[in-house]
C-alpha cells in the first residue's frame, strides 16, 4: 500500500490516520515484517491487525556475490517464477536494479530477459519488496545510513508496460515516511512505451533513461521491436515533453554496443544528428553475452571511436563498466526463472523442428 492507501485502510478499521504513518515507517524504514514488533502501537491494535492484513516479505531462492562486490538475489514470486534484483556498489553510491515484470514481452534481440518469454506483471508489493529485501540484506553503513542510495527500474521487464504498479511502488520509494529517496535518485528506464511516458510526466516524474540502441528506425525496428509501434519521431517528441517536468533536465540514452551492427563511426554521426535539440547524456554499454545470442561485443577500439564522435559533438558520454558478469548480473543478462505464458519459446522450438524436418525431407529426396 502507498501511504494514502494505508491511511484509508486504517480509517476503515476505525483508527486514526497517524497509525498508518507509524506502520508505514515500521515496514519501510525499520524493515519490520511482524506487527508485534511495532512497539509504539497499542497492544490491542497489534493484536487486531493480523486479522485484516499481513506483511509478506519476498522469499529468497538463491543469492550470488560477484568478485567485484555486485550481489544478485533471485526472489520467489510464486507459481515457479523467480525475479532477479541486483545491487551494484560504487564509491559514492549504492545502486539497486529492480525488476518490474516476470520476464519481458518486448523481445529486444540482444537481451537475455526477453528470450525467457513473459509471465506477468509484478505487483507494487513485489516491486517494493525488492528494495525492502536489499535493505534488510545489506544493513547500514558505519554512519547508520542505508547502503542503497539509488534505485534504477532497469531489471527484468519494461516498467512502463506495468504502469500502475510501478508508479505505486515508486510513490513508496519517494515518500518521506517510506524510503525517502529523491526523484533524482530514482531512474526509470524504458524502451519507448510512448503513451505511458506521457502519463508518467504527470503521475510520477523521475529521472529518465531510454534504451535507444540504434540511430535510425530501420535498425531500431530490428533491435528494439517496440519501435515498429512507436517510432523514433514519436518517442523523441514524448521525451522532449517529459523533460519539462523531470527532476533532471536531461535524458540518458542507453546504447548497447554490438560489433558491426550499430557501433561504426557512421552510426555515431547519425546518432548526433538524431538527438540534436535534446538535452541528453549517453551511456554506452558493452554488450553482455548469453547463450545462443546472435551478436558479438564491440571491440574496445570501436567503442572508443564511437565515444569520441559523441564527445566531439559536445555530449557527455560514459562507458558502462561491466559489473557482475561473472554471476550473469550485468546489463542484459538478467533472466530469472520464468514460466513463459507468451509461448515464445515453444514457438521458436516448433519452428526449429519444422525447419529440421524440411531439411531432412530434402536430403531423403
Amino acid at each position: 500500500m502507498t501511504l494514502p492507501e494505508m491511511t484509508a485502510f486504517f480509517a476503515e478499521l476505525g483508527e486514526k490516520p497517524f497509525r498508518a504513518k507509524q506502520v508505514f515507517r515500521w515496514i519501510h524504514q525499520g524493515g519490520v515484517d511482524q506487527f508485534d514488533a511495532m512497539t509504539d502501537l497499542a497492544k490491542s491494535l497489534r493484536e487486531k491487525l493480523p486479522n485484516f492484513a499481513r506483511i509478506e516479505a519476498p522469499k529468497l531462492m538463491t543469492e550470488q556475490a560477484s568478485k567485484d562486490g555486485t550481489r544478485k538475489w533471485l526472489l520467489d514470486v510464486g507459481t515457479g517464477n523467480g525475479i532477479e534484483v541486483v545491487f551494484i556498489p560504487e564509491a559514492d553510491r549504492g545502486t539497486l536494479c529492480v525488476s518490474s515484470q516476470v520476464g519481458c514481452a518486448l523481445d529486444c534481440t540482444f537481451c537475455s530477459t526477453g528470450k525467457q518469454g513473459f509471465n506477468r506483471n509484478l505487483t507494487a508489493a513485489e516491486i517494493i519488496g525488492q528494495l525492502w529485501w536489499a535493505n534488510k540484506a545489506l544493513g547500514k553503513d558505519p554512519k547508520g545510513e542505508r547502503i542503497v542510495s539509488n534505485v534504477v527500474m532497469m531489471g527484468m521487464g519494461e516498467p512502463l508496460a506495468n504502469f500502475d504498479e510501478v508508479t505505486n511502488a515508486m510513490d513508496i520509494m519517494l515518500d518521506d515516511h517510506g524510503y525517502g529517496l529523491s526523484r533524482r535518485r530514482v531512474t526509470l528506464s524504458t524502451s519507448g512505451v510512448v503513451p505511458n511516458l506521457k502519463r508518467l510526466k504527470d503521475r510520477c516524474p523521475v529521472a529518465l533513461a531510454v534504451s535507444l540502441h540504434a540511430p535510425n528506425d530501420a535498425l531500431r525496428d530490428v533491435l528494439v521491436p517496440i519501435n515498429q509501434k512507436y517510432p523514433l519521431a514519436e518517442l523523441f517528441a514524448a521525451i522532449k515533453d517529459y523533460l519539462t517536468a523531470a527532476p533532471r533536465d536531461f535524458v540518458t540514452f542507453e546504447y548497447v554496443m554490438l560489433d558491426g551492427v550499430n557501433d561504426t563511426v557512421a552510426h555515431a554521426h547519425e546518432l548526433v544528428q538524431l538527438v540534436a535539440g535534446i538535452e541528453c547524456k549517453f551511456n554506452l554499454i558493452p554488450w553482455n553475452p548469453f547463450p545462443e545470442a546472435p551478436y558479438q561485443r564491440s571491440s574496445n577500439n570501436a567503442i572508443h571511436r564511437f565515444r569520441d564522435v559523441l564527445q566531439q559533438a559536445g555530449y557527455v558520454v560514459t562507458i558502462r563498466k561491466t559489473r557482475g558478469d561473472d554471476i550473469d548480473a550485468a546489463c542484459g543478462q538478467l533472466a530469472g526463472q520464468v514460466v513463459d505464458k507468451s509461448n515464445r519459446n515453444r514457438v521458436i522450438r516448433v519452428q526449429a523442428v519444422d525447419s529440421a524436418a524440411t531439411e531432412g525431407a530434402k536430403r531423403a529426396a
